[in-house]
């Protein structure tokens, strides 16, 4: 049972919690971006092109079957993707724009350093761990 126990502690984990989220939120959002490039930017394309689905017509028959290889199929699906993938660009850029402009950068701490091998020290040391270089002005009799 000891899998069990493992699985558990795998499972409880944050970043695998994230991950199903962000799956989750993935799903909901491919649908808003799937719409807006069937039903917005598709349809201004068909206008632009003269009318009728981009590849329509470009099929090949296969023998007496009624099968077809559709290569007009093949080459809307991957405008389609094309046309998914610069939405979804363009949406993260002006989401990390707005985010960054919300949320100011932290100052970076600065750590105190060892002035002879410049390994970070604790605060207030007056000797480094490291090198055992003198810190500051530290009285002699110590």
């Amino acid at each position: 049972m000891k899998w069990i126990d493992e699985f558990k502690q795998f499972i409880s984990r944050g970043n695998v919690m994230d991950m199903a989220v962000g799956i989750i939120i993935g799903g909901a959002f491919t649908a808003i971006v799937t719409s807006l490039v069937e039903k917005i930017i598709n349809p201004i394309i068909t206008l632009i092109s003269g009318g009728g689905n981009v590849g329509e017509g470009w099929r090949i028959p296969v023998g007496d079957s009624g099968q077809f290889v559709d290569f007009g199929a093949f080459i809307a699906a991957i405008i389609n993707f094309l046309l998914i993938a610069f939405v979804v660009f363009w949406l993260v850029k002006t989401v990390n724009g707005i985010k960054s402009k919300v949320t100011s950068p932290k100052e970076e701490e600065v750590k105190p350093t060892c002035p002879a091998c410049l390994e970070e020290i604790k605060e207030g040391a007056t000797r480094c761990p490291h090198c055992t270089a003198i810190i500051g002005n530290v009285d002699s009799n110590v």
